[in-house]
């Protein structure tokens, strides 16, 4: 297994990533971040959690289909590609991290029918009075192939980042997480907010790419290559399997889940 304990240059992590952003990271740019010293690896932390963002009907539709046909019913919609390509990943990352017994977290973003709880950002779309995310309502439900156990910990929010007014980091604190495995969506807009916020607790990120996904080509790939190059490491899926698969299993069993760790103290 790779040592990720120190992290390399751009030219070494680039080659990894051409693929995912190879045709919008141009080579000029692609300089400018070299000789700023951006895009070195920051490495896996020690007890990580893992973070699934917004996998829910909204941003998924009910079956997997073409995105503007899925956008009609669910606005939120990414369409066939959460599908194809990241809920098979996500469902393999928690296939491991369930057997190692490591916190799984969700996030889902259920609103007010008058979406007061949402401000201003009910502005910038023309359909934001349609009641696909108000509470109680099917959209908000974490889609099945990835849904979440009884001990599982969900986050309910209502801006981009899992972490603004919730109690992530308090969760995170008391687990003593230092270290995030992020998935989901949208890449350019929660997962991106919610791996900025991580990295500004400190936090060590990483994002495999084929377990995010968005509405748009253009976003997700730029967001990925900025997110690598100053936030947090993206990587392929395949790394992060077989770094989860060398932990020690059972390293949260004195705090996670609750009723056990309760149970083992008594």
């Amino acid at each position: 297994m790779r040592d990720n304990t120190h992290g390399g240059g751009i030219n070494e992590d680039a080659a990894v990533n051409d693929e995912v952003w190879a045709d919008v990271l141009g080579k000029t740019d692609r300089m400018v971040f070299e000789a700023a010293g951006w895009g070195r690896r920051a490495g896996f932390g020690r007890r990580p959690a893992l973070m699934i963002v917004d996998v829910n009907y909204n941003f998924c539709g009910d079956v997997p289909e073409p995105i503007l046909e899925s956008i009609n019913r669910w606005r939120y919609s990414c369409g066939e590609v959460a599908w194809t390509t990241a809920i098979p990943a996500i469902a393999r990352l928690l296939e491991v991290a369930r057997r190692k017994r490591l916190p799984v977290i969700y996030t889902t973003n259920p609103r007010r029918p008058d979406g007061f709880d949402l401000g201003v950002w009910t502005s910038k779309s023309t359909r934001s009075g349609e009641a696909v995310d108000v509470n109680g309502h099917m959209g908000n439900r974490i889609v099945a192939e990835v849904a979440p156990e009884a001990d599982d910990i969900l986050i309910e929010k209502r801006k981009p980042s899992a972490f603004f007014g919730t109690p992530l980091m308090s969760h995170l604190t008391m687990l003593g997480t230092d270290s995030l495995i992020i998935t989901g969506t949208t890449t350019s807009g929660c997962v991106r907010a919610t791996a900025v916020d991580a990295i500004s607790y400190d936090l060590r990120v990483t994002i495999p790419h084929e377990a995010v996904f968005d509405r748009a080509v253009l976003s997700h790939k730029v967001s990925l290559m900025d997110i690598h190059m100053k936030y947090a490491d993206v990587t392929g899926l395949d790394e992060v399997l077989g770094h989860l698969e060398g932990l020690k299993e059972g390293m949260f069993d004195d705090v996670y889940p609750p009723a056990a760790a309760r149970a083992s103290s008594s």
